[in-house]
């Protein structure tokens, strides 16, 4: 198995490489943005042939890393580099373009850039259509997902069940006006970048998976659901119109879905719900013994204290530019509170603000582009003004 890992110096990208390690897999290209410290790292252990870098720091990286692999300045170069899989786990729209030119390159993707899919999907599935690509998630839940549907068949689907810790907030405090960006990062389960920590303690995180879950298995928002789950071992279910349900569980280690979606990529996706099983290669982690004890529990989320949630299902039912302007507006938010500029309930009275003024369009490449521009912009405004309802 021979890799290109993007994003390959944060948390999905550095774990990916955890997996590379124990499985034996080759790594044949690296991006990697700024991080050159750590990339440096990362070269000297894995002899990528190509390394991507952001172009601020593309002479310090050529000096640095310029005997050891062909330095180049652009992720979509690298993203279509010859590989068996390419894991995409750059975060935020950046990672888009690079999505795109791999599946058009006929490469497989495991995808963990969830705003490919929140809002870009049909683009996504175009760019698959025409180059030959396929795409297997690599999100905890939608990886369950996958493993839960192989072998059925998508009209027996009467729900898709996501499940969410809740977050740092989910039990408290009952005043959430006053949290700190210190607080809302510790989250209690699982260990991420600080963008997706924040989305999970507002639950937007859970939010853009609902609407991520609907556009990678062709099903309407309505057909996918959300539960509460402190303990975070359930990661998904899928209702079936019988009545049966079948569920996915295991440890909180992101390598377990990364290694799985790596497996599974070859053989994946095309189009929505294309689910083709994969051979797992051997254990990881080492959860051969994990304890099946303890108590598991459940509960609908709280809509007043998260309403974050109910504004993706908004997004997502309104279609077109939404999830571009939503999308933008939550990365600008989450910054802001995160600066101290902003509390942690403006991030939804913002997100709210840009949803109502979002303009009605078809999405092209060239509209997500001018909307994610129009959406940052008008966001920032709304900070600097104090995001007032």
């Amino acid at each position: 198995m021979k890799l290109t890992v993007l994003g390959s110096t944060g948390s999905i990208g550095t774990q990916t490489l955890d997996v590379a390690r124990e499985r034996g897999w080759a790594v044949g290209t690296l991006a990697a943005g700024r991080n050159l410290e750590r990339l440096a790292a990362q070269v000297r252990e894995f002899r990528p042939e190509v390394v991507s870098v952001d172009a601020s720091v593309y002479s310090q990286a050529r000096d640095l890393l310029g005997t050891s692999a062909r330095v180049v300045a652009d992720a979509d170069e690298a993203a279509a580099q010859s590989a068996d899989v390419v894991v995409n786990a750059m975060s935020g729209l950046i990672g888009l373009s690079p999505t795109r030119r791999a599946l058009e390159a006929g490469r497989a993707v495991a995808l963990a850039t969830k705003e490919a899919m929140v809002t870009a999907a049909h683009l996504m599935w175009e760019a698959a259509a025409v180059g030959g690509g396929r795409v297997v998630p690599v999100d905890s839940e939608h990886t369950g997902v996958y493993q839960c549907l192989t072998g059925e068949d998508m009209a027996d689907v009467a729900e898709v069940i996501l499940t969410a810790s809740g977050g740092p907030f989910r039990d408290g405090p009952a005043d959430l006006s006053g949290v700190t960006p210190e607080q809302a990062l510790k989250h209690p389960s699982w260990s991420m970048g600080p963008k997706v920590t924040i989305d999970s303690a507002t639950l937007m995180n859970k939010g853009l998976e609902v609407m991520e879950c609907a556009s990678l298995y062709g099903l309407p928002l309505s057909q996918v659901g959300v539960v509460v789950h402190p303990q975070s071992l359930v990661h998904t279910a899928v209702r079936f119109r019988d009545g049966s349900l079948k569920a996915q569980f295991g440890p909180t280690d992101m390598r377990l879905p990364i290694a799985y979606a790596v497996d599974a990529a070859p053989s994946g996706m095309q189009r929505p719900g294309d689910v083709r099983g994969a051979r797992r290669g051997g254990e990881v982690g080492g959860h051969l013994g994990w304890p099946l004890r303890g108590e598991w529990q459940f509960r609908d989320p709280d809509p007043v204290r998260f309403p974050c949630l109910a504004l993706a299902y908004r997004a997502g039912e309104m279609g077109g530019l939404a999830p571009v302007a939503l999308n933008a507006a939550d990365e600008v938010a989450v910054e802001a509170f995160l600066a101290g500029q902003i509390g942690f309930l403006d991030i939804p009275r913002l997100l709210e603000r840009v949803l109502d003024d979002t303009p009605a369009g078809h999405l092209t490449w060239d509209s997500l582009t001018s909307t994610d521009a129009w959406a940052r912009t008008r966001s920032r405004e709304l900070v600097r003004a104090g995001v007032r309802t």
